[in-house]
C-alpha cells in the first residue's frame, strides 16, 4: 500500500508528465503551418523560395499546398561547390525518387545541370550533386518541430515526414522545380 507520500509523488509525477505531452502537441500544432487542401492532386511544378522558407506546389499559377522548409546550413548563395552547404538557386527537375532514404523519402533535384558544372570546372571545384527534397532522420521525424527551426542539411530541402509524403505523393518524376533566393 502506497503511503500518502509516495501517493502524492506519484500523481505529481503523473501531472508532470501530462503537461510536458500537452505542452509538446501544443508546440507541435503550432509548429505544423502547411497548408494543404489537395493533398492528392498532381503538381505541375514545384516553387521554392529560400528567403520566405517554403515549397509551394503548384498546379499551373494555383498553389495547391506550401510547406515550411529548413536548408543547407549556408543557405545564402547558389551552390557552388560540393560540401558548401549551400543549397542551389535556379531551374532544375525532379528526376528520380528514394523510397528507402535515412531521411524517410526523398526526391532528388536534377542538380548540377551543364552550367552548375562548368562554374565549378572553371574554379577547378566539384560542383556536388546529391540535392534532394527530404523528410527527417529515420526514426527522428517526431523531432521535427525542433529541426524545422533552423537550416541543418547539406544543402537539401527537408520538411516534416507529414508534408513529404503529401509531396511525396503529388510530384511525379520530371516535374520541374524552380528554386530562388
Amino acid at each position: 500500500m502506497l503511503t500518502e507520500d509516495a501517493a502524492m509523488a506519484t500523481n505529481v509525477s503523473s501531472l508532470f508528465y501530462a503537461s510536458v505531452l500537452a505542452a509538446a502537441s501544443t508546440v507541435a500544432v503550432w509548429f505544423q503551418t502547411s497548408t494543404s487542401s489537395a493533398a492528392t492532386e498532381i503538381a505541375s511544378h514545384i516553387l521554392v523560395d529560400k528567403s520566405d522558407r517554403r515549397l509551394s506546389l503548384m498546379q499551373g499559377q494555383t498553389i495547391l499546398a506550401t510547406f515550411p522548409i529548413a536548408l543547407g546550413g549556408a543557405p545564402e548563395g547558389h551552390k557552388s561547390e560540393e560540401g558548401d552547404q549551400r543549397t542551389p538557386e535556379g531551374r532544375y527537375r525532379i528526376d528520380w525518387r528514394n523510397d528507402k532514404s535515412a531521411y524517410h523519402l526523398s526526391l532528388h533535384i536534377s542538380y548540377p545541370d551543364a552550367a552548375d558544372i562548368a562554374r565549378a570546372e572553371a574554379s577547378g571545384k566539384n560542383p556536388g550533386g546529391m540535392i534532394m527534397i527530404h523528410g527527417q532522420r529515420n526514426y527522428l521525424g517526431w523531432l521535427a518541430y525542433l529541426t524545422q527551426r533552423f537550416d541543418w542539411t547539406d544543402g537539401c530541402i527537408a520538411v516534416t515526414n507529414a508534408d513529404m509524403d503529401i509531396i511525396w505523393n503529388s510530384v511525379p518524376d520530371g516535374t520541374p522545380i524552380e528554386i530562388t533566393p
